[in-house]
């Protein structure tokens, strides 16, 4: 099992377009992925699940992968929210 911390950098936070491109990226991988923070843990792969989450910028959320390709997709899901997104800020 991985597990991480990576903190929601970009101005909205993880608001709904975000949580499609978070979701689209774990949904591509077959091993077990979730994200939550305060002990509170939902499946990465849920849109409503992380959208409940109402993770605003500088929230720090725990992130936890295991399975086949864990690394791959741990390493995939932390390098999109390091991005912004892909919105640029």
């Amino acid at each position: 099992m991985i597990q991480r911390q990576v903190t929601i950098i970009n101005k909205l936070g993880l608001h709904a377009r975000a949580a499609a491109k978070l979701v689209g990226v774990t949904s591509r991988h077959g091993c077990s992925i979730e994200i939550g923070n305060a002990g509170k843990m939902v499946d990465a792969k849920s849109i409503m699940s992380v959208m409940l989450l109402a993770a605003a910028q500088g929230t720090v959320l725990d992130l936890k992968v295991d399975g086949d390709g864990a690394q791959q997709a741990a390493d995939e899901v932390s390098q999109l929210v390091n991005n912004y997104f892909d919105e640029g800020e």
